[in-house]
C-alpha cells in the first residue's frame, strides 16, 4: 500500500500545472532573488545539465534525501508531521480522497468501523490543509509588508537542498548569489584551504602550462606576470615592507607577514617554543601522591600472587623449622666473662695502657691492620720472559757466589718452552714459612692519616678580574734602536720616556704617541738611564762605556726649571767650593768630574763623571742631590756615592763581601741595599751599621726592588726564582715564586696601584697583585694576575728591563729585539 500510496502521489505531481508550480524560491521563506540582466548562464563554463544535476543529486544524498522521491518524502512529511509549509494545493487533497476511495474498493470485506476511520482522518487532512492555506495567505501578506522581525529569521546563507526540493532551478540561481570563497593568508583561520586547491603537488609540474592550478569552484589560476631581477631590486628598494615578506610557491605571490608570523619565526630561530603563550614551567600536577585513595585508579583485576602465598617461600620455611627440629639450628648463647679467647692478641697491651676506658679499648680492636703485600711479579719473574731479562753466565756465577743475604733476588730468571715445562718452585714453603715469620714478628702500628683534598690545600685567591686596573693588553711599541734596550726610565710627569740600548745612543721618547723627539749618542753601551725623582728639577743621568754623564733636557723644561737644574749640576764647578773641598778629597777614589766638550755641552751634557771601570748601574735619592753608582771593579770601591751638588764622591765601604749585583736607596729611611750574588744585605748610612741580613736562598741574584711603603723587598734570581720579603717578620722569604722558564732578569715594583712585574729571558712578564695591608696582623696577599707575551728572544735574552708608569696603570719593558713596549 505505502508504495501504491507513492505512485498515486507521483502521479499527482506529475498532473500539475504550470501555473501551479511552486516559485523558484519558498515563499514561507521571504527570500528575494535580486535580479541581475548582465549575469548569463551562457557566461560559465560549458556545463552539461546532466552533470549538473548528478551533482546536485549527490548533494541531495548526502543531506539524506532519496534522488528518486525527493518530491514526495516532502508531502509526506507534510501530511504525516504537519509542518508549517504554505503551498498545498487542492489537488493534493483529492489525491488523497481519491487514494481513500481505491482503498476501500479494494477493502471491500473490511468492516464499518474501519471506514468511519477513514472518514474521519480524511475530513482531519482536510481541515488541517484548509488551516495551512490561511496560514499561507497571513504569510504572505506579512512578507508583503516587509516584515523586519521574518526577515530577521530568515538565514539566507542557511538554506540547503531540502528548502528547494523539486525545484532544480532555484537552486541553481540560489547558488548564484552566494559570495565566492577566499581563504588566503588573509584568513584568521589556519584550517581553511589556500585559494590553489592543487593540494600537495610540486609546483614544478605546471611550469609549461599559462595556469598554476585551480580554485575552489574549478576554474584555472592563471600565472601572474613575472618580474626580471632589476625590477625585483627597484621593487624592493621601494617597499619598505620587504624584509618582512615570504614568498608563496603555490600560489606565485608574496606574502607580507603579520607580527604573530614574525614571532615565531624569531622564537624558532632562537631555538624557542613557537608558541608564545606556551608555559613549560607549569606547577607540576602530582598524579601520584602518597595519600591513600578511596577507589583505584585501574578497575583491573588484582594478580594471583597479591593473595596466594608463595610455594617456595612456604618450602623454605618448612626447611628451617625441620633444621630447628632435628636440632641442627640452635640458638646461640652468649659468652661467659670467665671465658678464655681462641687467640690472643700480641700487641693488645703494647697499644693499650692501662688507664684507657673500656671504649677505647673497644675501638682499639676493632680496628684492623692489613698485613703488608706482597710486590707484583715482574718480568723476570715469568716463565718465557725476554731476552734481556735471562742472564749471562758471568751473572750467574757472581749471583751464585754471592752470600744469600746480600743478594738483590732470591731466584734467577729461567725460560722454559711452555707453561707444562714448568716445574715445582722448590722454596715455595720456605718462602711462605717466611712471610709468616714476618708477619708474626715484625712490630706494626696503626699510622693514622689525614685525607687531604689538593683543593683544600690551594689558598682561596681572588677572581683576577675583581683586580682590576692591571696592564694587558700591548698598546704601542717604540721602534728605532738598533741593539739590545737595556735601560729605561719615565720622567715623574709620566710624559716622557728614555732608553739606553747597546748601539751607544740614549733615546727620548713621547709615551703617548711613540715619538722619538731626541738622541743622544755617547758612542758606549749604555747600561743604564735615570731620571731624578725630584720635581723641582729636570735631570737624567746616564751611565756609559766608564763614565757618567748628567744631562739637563731644556727642551722638556720651563725657565725656571731649567734653572734650577742648572744650579743643582753646575754648583760645584765653583772654585770657592772647590777650594773648601780641595783638602778633604781621597785622591785613591778612581773618580774625576770633568767639564763635557762644547759639542755635548750643545746637547744638554752639563757634567761628566769619569771612573776606571764600565759603570753597570745609577741610582738616585729620593731627594734628587745624591746618586749612587756600581761598576764591574772588585771590592768596596765597586759602589760609590756622589753629591750632584757638590762634585763629591764617597767611597762608604772598605770592604764588600762578594761580587755587588745591585744596589737601591730606601724609598722612606736612611737604609741603603747591597745585594750581592747570594745576599741582600742593608745598611744604616746615618749611624754607619749593618741593620740585617736578607737571605733568599737563591744561587745567583739579578734584581732587587722596594715597596713604596718600605716594608717589603722582592729579589729576583737567575736561577728562576722570586723572593718576597717582609722586613717585619724574618730574614727567610715570605712567599717564593717560581713560574719563569728562564732566568730573571729584573723585578720593579708600582708606585700607585698594588702591583709588582717580572721579566725573564723566555720573553715574558708576569704581572701579580701584591697588596701590603696598614694591619700588622694581616700578610701581603699575592695573586698572579697577567703574562704578557709580545718580545722576541735573541741570543738567549728575552726582555731586559721593565718598570710601572707613575700615574697610570701602565708598563712599560724594553728586551734584546730592541723594541720598547707599552702595556695598557
Amino acid at each position: 500500500m505505502v508504495g501504491q500510496n507513492k505512485g498515486k502521489k507521483r502521479g499527482a505531481a506529475s498532473r500539475e500545472t504550470p501555473e501551479e508550480k511552486a516559485p523558484l524560491f519558498p515563499k514561507s521563506k521571504g527570500i528575494d532573488v535580486p535580479s541581475d540582466p548582465e549575469y548569463s548562464s551562457d557566461d560559465e563554463e560549458e556545463v552539461e545539465e546532466g552533470d549538473f544535476d548528478e551533482m546536485l543529486k549527490e548533494m541531495a544524498n548526502d543531506q539524506g534525501i532519496d534522488s528518486d522521491d525527493a518530491g514526495d518524502s516532502i508531502d509526506e512529511e507534510e501530511v504525516e508531521e504537519g509542518d508549517d509549509e504554505s503551498d498545498i494545493h487542492s489537488s493534493d487533497i483529492e489525491g488523497a480522497s481519491s487514494e481513500d476511495g481505491d482503498d476501500e474498493s479494494e477493502d471491500g470485506d473490511e468492516s464499518e468501523e474501519s471506514d468511519n476511520e477513514e472518514d474521519s482522518s480524511l475530513v482531519r487532512v482536510a481541515s488541517r490543509s484548509t488551516d495551512d492555506q490561511h496560514t499561507a495567505v497571513d504569510r504572505q501578506d506579512e512578507i508583503e509588508g516587509n516584515s523586519e522581525e521574518e526577515l530577521e529569521e530568515v538565514d539566507m546563507d542557511k538554506l540547503t537542498i531540502r528548502d528547494f526540493v523539486g525545484d532544480i532551478q532555484g537552486w541553481k540561481e540560489y547558488r548564484k548569489t552566494l559570495p565566492q570563497i577566499d581563504a588566503g593568508y588573509a584568513s584568521d583561520s589556519s584550517t581553511e584551504d589556500p585559494a590553489n586547491t592543487i593540494g600537495n603537488v610540486p609546483i614544478e609540474w605546471y611550469e609549461d602550462y599559462p595556469h598554476i592550478g585551480y580554485d575552489i569552484d574549478g576554474k584555472r589560476i592563471l600565472k601572474p606576470a613575472t618580474a626580471d631581477e632589476l625590477d625585483k631590486f627597484l621593487a624592493n628598494m621601494d617597499d619598505p615592507d620587504v624584509f618582512r615578506t615570504a614568498r608563496d610557491e603555490v600560489n606565485q605571490q608574496d606574502v607580507k607577514l603579520s607580527e604573530e608570523e614574525i614571532d615565531i619565526i624569531r622564537r624558532i630561530q632562537g631555538g624557542n617554543i613557537p608558541d608564545a603563550d606556551y608555559n613549560p614551567y607549569e606547577e607540576t600536577v602530582e598524579w601520584f601522591t602518597s595519600k591513600t585513595m578511596q577507589t583505584p585508579l585501574s578497575g583491573a583485576p588484582l594478580a594471583k600472587r597479591g593473595f596466594i602465598p608463595s610455594k617456595w617461600e612456604h618450602k623454605r620455611v618448612m626447611k628451617i623449622v625441620r633444621a630447628i627440629r632435628q636440632g641442627r639450628i640452635t640458638r646461640s648463647s652468649a659468652p661467659s666473662k670467665d671465658a678464655k679467647p681462641r687467640f690472643y692478641d700480641v700487641w693488645e697491651k703494647a697499644e693499650q695502657n692501662e688507664e684507657d676506658s673500656a671504649q677505647q679499648k673497644r675501638l682499639a680492636r676493632r680496628a684492623r691492620m692489613p698485613a703488608p703485600r706482597l710486590a707484583l711479579p715482574s718480568h723476570d719473574e715469568s716463565y718465557h720472559p725476554p731476552a734481556e731479562y735471562l742472564p749471562s753466565e758471568a751473572e750467574r756465577q757472581n749471583w751464585l757466589d754471592e752470600d744469600p743475604d746480600h743478594r738483590k733476588k732470591n731466584y734467577l730468571p729461567q725460560d722454559f718452552g711452555s707453561l707444562r715445562s714448568v716445574p715445582g718452585y722448590e722454596r715455595f714453603v720456605q718462602e711462605r714459612f717466611q712471610r709468616c715469620l714476618d708477619l708474626y714478628l715484625a712490630p706494626r702500628m696503626l699510622k693514622r692519616t689525614t685525607q687531604l683534598n689538593a683543593e683544600e690545600l690551594m689558598p682561596k685567591l681572588p677572581d683576577p678580574r675583581d683586580l682590576r686596573p692591571f696592564p694587558s693588553v700591548e698598546s704601542l711599541v717604540y721602534l728605532g734602536h738598533t741593539g739590545r734596550v737595556r735601560s729605561i726610565s719615565v720622567d715623574p710627569t709620566g710624559l716622557w720616556l728614555l732608553s739606553g740600548s747597546d748601539d751607544g745612543t740614549v733615546r727620548l721618547w713621547e709615551i703617548v704617541s711613540g715619538r722619538c723627539a731626541k738622541i743622544w749618542d755617547l758612542k758606549e753601551t749604555v747600561h743604564m738611564v735615570a731620571w731624578c725623582p725630584s720635581a723641582d728639577v729636570c735631570v737624567f743621568a746616564a751611565a756609559a762605556g766608564s763614565r757618567t754623564v748628567i744631562v739637563i733636557p731644556s727642551e722638556l723644561c720651563d725657565e725656571h726649571k731649567r734653572l734650577l737644574s742648572e744650579e743643582l749640576v753646575r754648583a760645584g764647578f765653583n772654585s770657592a767650593a772647590q777650594a773648601e773641598e780641595g783638602e778633604e778629597e781621597d785622591d785613591s777614589l778612581p773618580v774625576s768630574w770633568d767639564m763635557p766638550t762644547s759639542a755635548e755641552q750643545a746637547t744638554g751634557i752639563h757634567v761628566s763623571v769619569t771612573m776606571h771601570k764600565t759603570v753597570k748601574s745609577v741610582m738616585w735619592h729620593r731627594r734628587g742631590d745624591y746618586l749612587a753608582t756600581l761598576t764591574s771593579e772588585e771590592g768596596g770601591s765597586s759602589v760609590l756615592i756622589h753629591q750632584v751638588s757638590k762634585h763629591k764622591s764617597q767611597r762608604p765601604f772598605r770592604k764588600l763581601k762578594g761580587a755587588v749585583q745591585s744596589i737601591m736607596f730606601h724609598p722612606t729611611k736612611p737604609w741603603f741595599l747591597v745585594a750581592t750574588q747570594r745576599y741582600v744585605r742593608i745598611y744604616n748610612l746615618m749611624q754607619q751599621a749593618l741593620i740585617k741580613t736578607l737571605q733568599p736562598g737563591v744561587k745567583w741574584i739579578s734584581s732587587i726592588d722596594v715597596h713604596p711603603q718600605g716594608d717589603n723587598v722582592i729579589v729576583g734570581s737567575y736561577d728562576k726564582k722570586l723572593s718576597w720579603f717582609d722586613l717585619d717578620l724574618s730574614v727567610k722569604p715570605y712567599r717564593s715564586i717560581r713560574y719563569h722558564r728562564q732566568a730573571i732578569r729584573q723585578v720593579q715594583y708600582s708606585r700607585k696601584f698594588p702591583l709588582f712585574a717580572t721579566t725573564s729571558d723566555d720573553g715574558t712578564i708576569q704581572v701579580y697583585h701584591g697588596m701590603v695591608y696598614q694591619d700588622l696582623n694581616q700578610n701581603p696577599l699575592i695573586v698572579p694576575l697577567k703574562i704578557l707575551r709580545g718580545h722576541e728572544i735573541r741570543n738567549s735574552l728575552g726582555v731586559l728591563d721593565c718598570l710601572f708608569h707613575p700615574i697610570q696603570p701602565w708598563l712599560i719593558s724594553s728586551g734584546a729585539d730592541g723594541t720598547i713596549r707599552l702595556w695598557t
